[in-house]
């Protein structure tokens, strides 16, 4: 039972970072606004020409013009007060914004801050409660390129406003996420705020392993029967192990995809795995993953996937938990 458990939690993880086309019914708990598909329609927002408007009581208000990563050009004639997010990540960005009172509804997989708890779920990140979205009547609802066809054709068939904001596959696409939504709740100097103490804790890390020798490593997406899934090097995660002082062993393959034996052949120095219930017990007692020097040698380890794999606020939070693992003592 406990191996079944524990496969069922490793699907879970492997889904969300690659399986956006899978017809697998599990769905992650820590999927990210962008985990793995590379989308070249970078999201762009623009304020209109036309940036200022009067409302229907009279007051003055923004008009923003939207053109988000599947190409739509929205209009938004106020700034949204009720919103509901179907991405962790972007549920994360908001609170991290000070805009948490305008959330009225997010996915089951919304799990930070701790106050998103009191907010009204709609269901799973795939299929989510379409009629009590629409139900709720958001001003805006926040999507990922794990959305739906047949949501966003009904979210357009009730007149509801939804964005799909996606980042790049790299660290720097948080940054665009965050300034976007900076224009499109009028909190830009909060978002700038946010990506400059980003941009200082991550410039800090880089500074301090300017003269480290970097540590060949491996992350751990999935393993076992289900097959090998790690942080190739066209994922913004590669580029964070990279960042942290590694030598990602993963960085020459594409699309998550690996198998056992390139990793018993590379047999890197460390290896990270998600500290899901069981994950690591798992990983080192399972034939051929056992027998890796890094286990051997006592340098498994374990790490909050969700500081990795969501592209938001805890992204510097993430790289700095990479480092205590592979260079723990330039952070003291």
């Amino acid at each position: 039972m406990k191996k079944i458990i524990q496969m069922l939690l490793v699907l879970v993880l492997v889904f969300s970072l690659v399986a956006c086309n899978n017809n697998t019914t599990n769905e992650a708990n820590n999927v990210v606004n962008k985990n793995v598909t590379v989308n070249n329609n970078e999201s762009v927002m623009n304020e209109n020409e036309d940036a200022k408007a009067t409302d229907e009581n009279g007051k003055e208000s923004m008009v923003v013009t939207i053109t988000d990563g599947m190409g739509r050009e929205i209009v938004l004639d106020n700034v949204p007060q009720t919103v509901v997010s179907l991405a962790p990540s972007m549920t994360e960005m908001i609170f991290a914004l000070g805009l948490g009172d305008h959330l009225v509804g997010r996915t089951d997989y919304c799990n930070y801050p701790e106050e998103v708890a009191s907010i009204e779920s709609i269901g799973s990140l795939r299929t989510p409660n379409i009629e009590g979205i629409i139900a709720l009547n958001p001003d805006l609802i926040l999507m990922s390129t794990h959305a739906s066809e047949e949501a966003a054709a009904m979210f357009d068939e009730a007149g509801i406003p939804y964005a799909v904001l996606t980042a790049q596959e790299n660290f720097d696409g948080v940054y665009s996420i965050l300034t976007q939504l900076g224009q499109i709740f009028a909190v830009e100097d909060e978002a700038n705020e946010i990506i400059t103490s980003m941009q200082s804790d991550v410039q800090s890390v880089v500074d301090a392993l300017k003269d480290v020798e970097k540590k060949s490593v491996y992350y751990v997406v999935g393993f076992g029967e289900g097959g090998d899934w790690t942080a190739t090097g066209d994922t913004f995660i590669h580029e964070m192990l990279e960042m942290a002082g590694g030598a990602n062993v993963a960085g020459d393959a594409t699309g998550w995809s690996y198998n056992l034996e390139t990793l018993i052949e590379k047999d890197p120095d460390y290896i990270i795995v998600s500290e899901l219930v069981g994950t690591k017990e798992s990983f080192e007692t399972t034939e051929g993953y056992k027998d890796l020097r890094a286990v051997k040698e006592g340098h498994l380890y374990t790490i909050n996937q969700d500081l990795l794999s969501r592209q938001g606020p805890r992204l510097a939070s993430g790289l700095k938990a990479i480092v205590e693992i592979l260079h723990p003592e330039v952070l003291k």
